[in-house]
């Protein structure tokens, strides 16, 4: 049986507020496999994007254990979790992020180059994924000229570019209406399983999670 992409035990993340101790994760036990794509269920303030957080090793004060690809992520140091990051991890937000000033190519290219790969290399794999989802006439567009479908598009491949092992997306088609959404996440989870990546999607809509492999609820901090 393949190792388990990203396996968190015993997690956990509380503060105080006036005197008062809020647990926002409870011993969070979670699996993500290989290839597989995993709904976070909950509603805000359930601790989805606190979740997120953690596992992508973008805030620390946690409790437990986080084992990316077997490796755990208490071990590392500064240089490490960015290197984790930048090399097995892709990055969804529910607003895209672009860089204003690039075009949609540049902001695909360049995590690539940060990479380690040639300008040819980021080139070519760009023009392939900005094509695989319906952007190849778009490529030298910026994002201020793109529809907001368009730019989470361009996310989307800005996140998959370096062939990260695991997508963490936070509710990625939230800013979008309901038809833009469906589309572009039926886009995210195609190109998701060509690329045989895992991902980890936190949602609060029952819809799209049923589109996944599997469904996770978190409800005040507890994993079901």
């Amino acid at each position: 049986m393949s190792e388990p992409v990203l396996q968190t035990r015993g997690l956990a993340r509380s503060f105080e507020q006036g005197g008062v101790r809020i647990d926002v994760l409870r011993q969070v036990d979670l699996d993500v496999m290989p290839g597989e794509i995993v709904a976070l269920l909950g509603p805000s303030g359930s601790g989805k994007s606190t979740l997120l957080q953690a596992v992508g090793l973008l805030e620390g004060g946690f409790a437990g254990s986080i084992r990316i690809m077997g490796t755990e992520a208490a071990k590392l140091d500064s240089a490490g979790r960015t290197t984790m990051r930048r090399d097995r991890l892709g990055f969804i937000y529910q607003f895209h992020h672009l860089m204003p000033d690039f075009t949609a190519a540049e902001n695909v290219i360049l995590p690539q180059l940060i990479g380690g790969a040639t300008r040819p290399e980021a080139q070519v794999r760009t023009e392939q994924l900005l094509s695989a989802l319906g952007l190849g006439a778009r490529l030298t567009h910026r994002p201020n000229q793109l529809s907001g479908g368009e730019q989470q598009r361009v996310a989307v491949a800005r996140a998959l570019a370096n062939r990260p092992a695991l997508i963490l997306a936070d509710e990625p088609t939230g800013n979008l209406d309901e038809a833009t959404a469906d589309v572009v996440f039926a886009e995210f989870l195609r190109l998701v399983r060509e690329e045989r990546s895992a991902a980890l999607v936190a949602t609060h809509n029952e819809r799209l999670a049923a589109r996944m492999d599997r469904v996770m609820r978190l409800h005040e901090g507890v994993l079901t």
